[in-house]
């Protein structure tokens, strides 16, 4: 069986030479094509390598397998190997775990045995590891205008790899501790956040959160290896504008030299410069000048020239961070805060009307101007004092003011007659205050009293008099006039008619109102009730001077009722009953009621008491009376009830009709 192999291997190897040269082909096989390192013709981190190559041609004598060889980097081979042509590539090819650029060649070999030529490719390997590398110098605090950040880093400490480097890779975490690739040894392409090699050390960080930031970066090799331990910093940011207030701005006008002082505070980067960072400082920028500035949260700066002034006042912390409305670095600043300043040193202009209101006379009146912060009408006062007395002035009640005018009303009606001098004070928003005894027209403000038109009231009861007497329940009527100048009547002027009752009534007092008719005349009938004095008074107007009319005195009689149970008597018989009711409204008899008189008399003899008696809350009264003297026989008597004076009852003495009663 051996035999007949060799045989027939020997057989087909000569049909394949006869083929050969039944067609003339006599070439050698060609080279691999597109011989590539799987991964790239790169530096390479570990010392397995895969490559492949592209289908080859047909050919006669076919191609049945490759073969590869690999040398070190100075060309001497170090193992060899082959695959079937079909495989297009080989892998596990290893090379010594020592960095070089190593190579790999590849030869087809065909069924007559011949090989072609070699296509070589190169097999980089370098496992090293780069030196640390080094953040360069970061600022304490980034602010709003440090950004975008540009950080140097430090080249790899020591011989670098024979790989080189690739660059950095860079990340920013926020907890410490963090790392810029995901494996252990390596970073790949994409994590290589610098790939300019070595040189290419500026790490551009276009935005950062607030608050603390970790960065690391670590070295890569043109193998992908990075550096042992990342370099590392924290970025303090701080993005936000200090907080700068203002105080000693008053709220509105003011008479002072303003002493203002604005004051930062800054929860980041604070107001206290550390290391080469922004030194922290306070302004304050009053209208156009330049700004008064401090380093440090505080500044003080005076506002001392009259008017309006715009104050501006701001900031800038530790991080650079200012809100003064400029730019840095292409960042526009916030705007500073703002506030105003009013001063006005002018004392306002202030003098009275050149002349009284005539239907208006007690009203005092003036004009107050001023052309910065405008007068305050809310404050100052008006006074009068006699003429030349030299007395203090006597501040008048105030009325309110209008069309720029301090107004106070003058109750000249309660002054004696006489000149009166007048003084005013006004005021304007800042607190300056003005005074002036005269008029606009430079005329000393006098005025002479009385200013209003007198007028006279008249009034009494019937038959011209001031005292009346009326019964119980009737009304009286009063008559009288209210007159101004020599007799000229008031009509239609309303009077005030007050009713003060005796001790016990209630309500004590009544107050009313009547009008005059044509002439002024006055026709008022009283209410019934009881005693009582009545004043008429007019209370006067703007134009005319108040009076009063000399009181009236009502005096009102009870009444009292008496009746007897028999109209005879028989001497030592039965009693004759005698009832009776003193006659009030509701309420007025006291609790413990009134004492009652009962009185007697015959033919024109006086009255006589026999019996006092006391009536009850409702003024009932009952007394039994029996005849016993035998002189009484045949004789009438008369009988009444007499109410005399009581403490708190407004009632004048009555006694009621005599009853006749005869004895027999």
């Amino acid at each position: 069986m051996r035999a007949g192999a060799r045989l027939t291997t020997c057989l087909s190897a000569w049909l394949v030479a006869l083929a050969c040269l039944a067609t003339g082909a006599d070439a050698s096989p060609p080279p691999p094509a597109e011989l590539s390192v799987v991964g790239g013709d790169t530096w390479h981190a570990g010392n397995v390598f895969s490559i492949t190559w592209a289908p080859p041609p047909a050919v006669v004598p076919p191609i049945l397998r490759a073969r590869y060889r690999i040398r070190d980097p100075q060309g001497a081979p170090l193992g060899e190997g082959s695959v079937p042509w079909d495989s297009y590539g080989a892998g596990a090819l290893m090379v010594p775990p020592v960095p070089g650029t190593y190579s790999a060649e590849v030869r087809f070999e065909d069924a007559a045995g011949m090989l072609g030529p070699a296509a070589s490719v190169p097999l980089r390997f370098d496992h090293a590891r780069p030196g640390a590398t080094a953040v360069g110098p970061v600022p304490a605090w980034i602010g709003r205008t440090a950004l975008p950040l540009r950080v140097h880093l430090g080249h790899p400490a020591g011989p670098l790899p024979l790989s080189r480097i690739r660059g950095y890779a860079a990340s920013v975490d926020p907890t410490p501790g963090g790392t810029p690739c995901s494996l252990s040894d390596i970073c790949s392409e994409q994590e290589t956040t610098l790939r300019g090699g070595v040189a290419g050390d500026v790490l551009t960080i276009p935005t950062l959160p607030e608050g603390a930031s970790y960065l690391n970066v670590v070295a890569v090799s043109g193998a992908g290896v990075k550096s042992a331990t990342p370099a590392r910093a924290v970025l303090h940011v701080d993005t936000a504008d200090p907080v700068t207030q203002l105080s000693g701005a008053p709220e509105g006008w003011t008479n002072r030299t303003v002493e203002l002082t604005a004051s930062a505070i800054d929860s980041g980067a604070g107001m206290v410069g550390a290391g080469s960072g922004p030194q922290p400082l306070t302004a304050i920028r009053i209208e156009d000048a330049a700004p008064t500035i401090a380093f440090g949260p505080t500044v003080t700066a005076s506002v001392i020239d009259e008017g309006t002034h715009l104050v501006r006042y701001y900031a800038r912390d530790a991080a650079g961070n200012t809100d003064d409305g400029g730019s840095a670095n292409g960042v526009v600043n916030h705007p500073p805060r703002t506030a105003w300043v009013r001063i006005d040193r002018t004392a306002p202009t202030l003098a009275f009307a050149n002349s009284q209101d005539p239907d208006d006379p007690d009203l005092i009146r003036a004009r107050i101007a001023d052309q910065l912060s405008g007068p305050n009408l809310t404050r100052g006062w008006i006074g009068v004092r006699r003429a030349g007395s030299g007395e203090r002035f006597k501040p008048l009640p105030a009325a309110e003011p209008a069309d720029g005018e301090l107004r106070a009303r003058w109750q000249s009606d309660e002054w004696p007659t006489g000149s009166y001098e007048f003084e005013a004070a006004g005021f304007d928003a800042a607190g300056n205050v003005a005074t002036t005894t005269r008029r606009a027209n430079g005329v000393a403000m006098v005025l002479t009293n009385p200013l209003k038109a007198t007028t006279r009231l008249r009034c009494q009861l019937a038959h011209g008099r001031l005292t009346g007497v009326a019964p119980y329940g009737r009304s009286v009527r009063l008559r009288g006039q209210l007159t101004t100048g020599l007799s000229s009547g008031l009509a239609g002027a309303t009077l005030r008619v007050i009713e003060r009752f005796a001790a016990g009534a209630t309500p004590p007092v009544r107050v009313s109102t009547v009008r005059t008719g044509p002439g002024g005349a006055i026709s008022l009938r009283t209410a019934p009730g009881p005693s009582r004095t009545i004043e008429l008074a007019f209370d006067g107007s703007r134009r005319l001077a108040p009076s009063s009319a000399k009181p009236l005195s009502l005096l009102v009689r009870g009444r009292v009722r008496l009746h007897a149970s028999a109209g005879s008597a028989r001497v030592g018989g039965r009693p004759v009953i005698f009832r009776g009711r003193v006659v009030a409204p509701a309420g007025a008899i006291p609790t413990k009621g009134l004492t009652v008189q009962l009185q007697f008399r015959f033919g024109r003899s006086p009255w006589a008491e026999f019996r006092t008696v006391q009536t009850d809350s409702r003024g009932r009264f009952r007394y039994p009376y029996r005849f016993s003297d035998d002189d009484s026989r045949g004789v009438s008597f008369q009988f009444r009830a007499y109410v005399p004076a009581h403490e708190n009852w407004p009632y004048e003495p009555a006694g009621s009709r005599p009853v006749i009663v005869r004895g027999r």
